[in-house]
């Protein structure tokens, strides 16, 4: 389980997903503070790295277009 795929991708998206929730929480806005914390336990939880990556990448777009649409 512990292939160095999975651990440089859980590093690269637990401290991309520490990023959203400081920013979020210095900002006020729920959206990326609650992002971050998503990100953070997918990064725990998933075992790919694959599936990790596409997953962590896909609430990246999702903060972005609540940003942009005004949550």
């Amino acid at each position: 389980m512990f292939t160095a795929s999975f651990l440089f991708a859980s590093l690269i998206w637990g401290s991309i997903g520490m990023g959203y929730f400081i920013y979020g929480k210095k900002q006020s806005s729920w959206s990326p503070m609650v992002g971050g914390i998503v990100m953070i336990a997918l990064s725990y939880f998933i075992g790919s790295a694959l599936l990790m990556s596409l997953l962590c990448l896909a609430l990246m777009v999702g903060v972005y277009l609540a940003l942009k649409s005004g949550y």
